[in-house]
């Protein structure tokens, strides 16, 4: 598994789908400045402030979180698609 550092997360996004009046799936043709995903792995130290005091994780392995769509590295990992993304850019915990 990956083992993210400092202030990063690892997240599994969800497949964008969308259904049409005739019932056919269809991939997302637009996109849009957010995206649902679930945490997969988060760093263990978290992030550092300017004095050196450690803040750990908002976050854990197993949320649903909404994450703005920008710096987002995406990998893949044991034939699994994954991003490694910053914690600053998980805008909000769902349910």
């Amino acid at each position: 598994m990956l083992k993210p550092l400092g202030d990063r997360v690892v997240v599994r996004f969800e497949e964008e789908k969308e259904q049409t009046v005739g019932g056919f799936v269809l991939a997302g043709n637009h996109k849009e400045s957010t995206r649902k995903a679930t945490v997969v792995a988060v760093s263990e130290t978290g992030m550092r402030t300017i004095t050196g005091e450690v803040v750990p994780p908002s976050v854990t392995v197993g949320q649903m979180v909404l994450v703005e769509d920008g710096q987002v590295l995406e990998v893949t990992h044991e034939d699994e698609k994954l991003a490694i993304i910053r914690e600053a850019d998980i805008i909000a915990i769902l349910g």
